[in-house]
């Protein structure tokens, strides 16, 4: 179904929701419960839900007694390794709270480019969504070469969103929206409705990764944002601290129309 409006996502038949790093690792690692609260309250009321997570290299860290995110190759896989682990037990733990099962999905750009892979992963994410599962899909980091340097799961959350129908997409930071300019800067304002095939004309974008854990940033949403809504799924942008009111439906973040033709 094509959404009209931000307060339909409540009627969504599958919702992808996407958590970057910063909100689930270090100081932040208490908000998995506020985010698994409000995924498990859209998928009491009948919604197919797949969690995106990031994370799995800046919660691995700490474990290797690293005092920042690596640089190298290597390290960033065997952070990733241990991270995705401790990451999984972290949301199936606060899952348990609720009855629900996750699957854990672990995917590369090459398993969504080539045809006999894209529908092996469709099939099964099909399986486990009808099961009653709840997925939760991160990009394979361990075996992962170019894509791990970008770190950006936007786009994976965006590809995920296309790969199995989803109704609608949200991609949720520290931040509550997207902005004309980086929100620290004069004159900033937010950007709280996109039609579909509207242009971000003047705005400007800052640089991706602040928080030094992850690694993506306003463009890369906007871009994710696009591709999601060109394939149908309406998509919103907003911060973890606000889910509960994203996934009720409440006038939060920055909100794309998608395509209606789709």
């Amino acid at each position: 179904m094509i959404l009209a409006r931000q307060s339909e996502i409540t009627t969504a038949q599958r919702l992808v929701v996407k958590v970057g790093s910063s909100s689930v690792s270090g100081e932040n690692v208490g908000q998995i419960e506020t985010l698994v609260d409000a995924l498990a309250a859209a998928h009491a009321r009948g919604t197919q839900v797949v969690l995106v997570s990031s994370g799995a290299i800046a919660t691995g860290i700490p474990f290797l007694r690293l005092e920042k995110r690596p640089t190298d190759l290597a390290t960033q896989q065997a952070a990733a390794a241990v991270g995705q682990n401790v990451l999984i037990n972290r949301y199936q733990g606060s899952l348990d709270r609720h009855g629900i099962t996750a699957g854990q999905v672990l995917l590369t750009a090459g398993d969504l480019s080539l045809d006999a892979h894209r529908l092996n992963a469709q099939r099964a994410m099909d399986r486990l969504l009808n099961l009653r599962i709840l997925p939760i899909v991160n990009e394979n980091d361990t075996v992962a070469t170019h894509e791990i340097r970008f770190g950006d799961n936007d786009n994976l959350a965006a590809r995920v969103a296309t790969l199995i129908g989803a109704d609608a997409l949200v991609l949720l930071s520290d931040i509550e929206s997207l902005y004309t300019r980086p929100p620290g800067e004069p004159g900033a304002e937010p950007i709280r409705h996109v039609p579909y095939g509207a242009e971000l004309t003047g705005v400007k974008f800052g640089e991706p990764g602040v928080s030094g854990l992850g690694t993506g940033g306003a463009a890369t949403k906007a871009s994710a944002a696009r591709h999601a809504a060109e394939h149908g799924a309406a998509t919103l942008i907003t911060s973890t601290a606000n889910v509960a009111a994203a996934l009720a439906g409440d006038s939060v973040g920055t909100w794309f129309d998608a395509n209606p033709a789709a």
